[in-house]
């Protein structure tokens, strides 16, 4: 598996979900969205596991804007604000309900400790995705060439410390939250030793 074997889509949503995640996230949490989907279509290839391109790479660029001050909720979890967002975005882009509910729901359970392939296998994707990308979960699922060829890419650029500082902000602030749990649970510990900064 190479870098030149993963299919991006090239529709009218998946480049308006870029143009949206390049407007309000970091350069680092910007590539992290990238990655996330990156990872995501190169697993899902590699295990014969058949998914909609372009639902996961919008649910990728979008999943974490509710980490961002624009979107940012006071009352519900980042994971769900991101959720309400992917909703919004999903009817400007014409799509029918059930399809934007589908991308609220791969979007809030990304955070979840596992989803069922068989019954969301785009959560699925994204959950693997970026519990890799974040606190480097199950590297070797992953050849280590194609893991250098995207890092060369879209670079990490500090990701791990602005994680951390987000969901301790999170966490401060929504307590009950999964990003409240992660914290307590060792999820900066995890975040530093991740293999991708090496």
């Amino acid at each position: 598996m190479r870098f030149a074997d993963i299919v991006i889509p090239d529709t009218s949503a998946s480049r308006a979900a870029l143009e949206v995640a390049t407007a309000y996230c970091s350069p680092a949490l910007l590539n992290h969205s990238v990655r996330a989907y990156l990872w995501a279509a190169a697993y899902a290839a590699m295990n014969d596991i058949s998914f909609d391109a372009e639902l996961l790479y919008v649910s990728s660029m979008l999943h974490d804007l509710g980490l961002v001050k624009e979107f940012d909720s006071h009352t519900v979890p980042f994971e769900e604000a991101g959720g309400h967002v992917a909703w919004v975005f999903g009817a400007a882009a014409g799509w029918p309900v059930e399809r934007r509910v589908r991308a609220s729901e791969v979007i809030v359970r990304h955070m979840w400790d596992t989803v069922d392939v068989a019954q969301d296998p785009e959560g699925h994707l994204l959950e693997l995705s970026t519990a890799l990308d974040v606190s480097g979960r199950r590297p070797e699922d992953f050849p280590a060439g194609l893991r250098a060829e995207v890092l060369e890419r879209h670079p990490r650029l500090g990701l791990g410390e602005e994680f951390v500082a987000c969901f301790r902000d999170q966490a401060e602030r929504k307590p009950d939250s999964l990003a409240a749990v992660f914290v307590r649970s060792g999820f900066a510990e995890r975040v530093k030793a991740n293999p991708l900064d090496r």
